[in-house]
């Protein structure tokens, strides 16, 4: 996709939503995912051998989470805390933001548009990081993953609905910068629009056909559209 998406994506944007494991952070750079998701599964174990042993399948945190549901609610409570402080522990050890992010995030703000993250990690993981960085100040709201439902999850629609609401902006004048189909389903159910960060080879299609408007393979591509003066754009 052209440049001219990208800029053409920025100019009809009211509202920034910026994923957080891929746009901002790199969460489990200094955590492997992996490490987690097996301590995840073994915990997931004690509830349900069965379905623990299944959890050892997939490397991602996030599928262990949703798996939890099916040995019950305490379950899921406890994968739920666990995951939450291992993403809070994962960001300490995560290093600088993603090259781009954080002038990104400056840059949304810097415009006058209302910015928000919106993310399937949790809240608490989030600000924990802005705020190692220095970024709170940039971001008027932090959307994680709603506690103990991991079923609203991306590509669920509900925490850009839910972000929308909170920063006072109509989902349709919403952007989700997004590195991951989950997140393109996401905002694309939601009526928002996408621009899909390509931070891998193999993704742009992907990305595009789940329904991105814009793909960058660069968060200085977007820091630099959103850098740009509205009556210029």
């Amino acid at each position: 996709m052209t440049h001219d998406s990208l800029i053409a994506t920025i100019a009809a944007t009211g509202g920034v939503l910026f994923d957080f494991d891929g746009p901002v952070c790199d969460v489990f750079a200094g955590i492997p995912a992996p490490h987690v998701a097996g301590e995840l599964a073994a915990a997931l174990a004690q509830d349900d051998s069965k379905l623990g042993q299944d959890a050892l399948n997939t490397d991602d945190p996030m599928e262990v989470l949703r798996l939890a549901p099916r040995a019950g609610d305490a379950a899921v409570a406890r994968i739920e805390d666990a995951l939450t402080a291992a993403e809070v522990s994962a960001v300490k050890e995560a290093g600088p933001p993603v090259s781009g992010g954080a002038d990104s995030l400056r840059a949304a703000w810097a415009s006058g548009r209302k910015v928000a993250i919106v993310s399937n990690n949790s809240s608490a993981c989030v600000k924990e990081f802005l705020e190692l960085h220095g970024l709170s100040r940039f971001v008027h709201r932090v959307v994680g993953r709603y506690p103990n439902h991991p079923h609203l999850m991306k590509p669920e629609p509900f925490s850009l609905h839910r972000a929308a609401e909170e920063l006072e902006v109509e989902a349709g004048s919403c952007t989700l910068i997004g590195d991951s189909v989950t997140d393109v389903e996401a905002a694309v159910r939601a009526g928002s629009m996408v621009i899909g960060f390509a931070n891998k080879p193999g993704k742009e299609a992907a990305l595009a056909g789940a329904g991105a408007r814009a793909i960058v393979a660069s968060m200085k591509d977007v820091a630099e559209a959103l850098s740009t003066p509205l009556g210029a754009l």
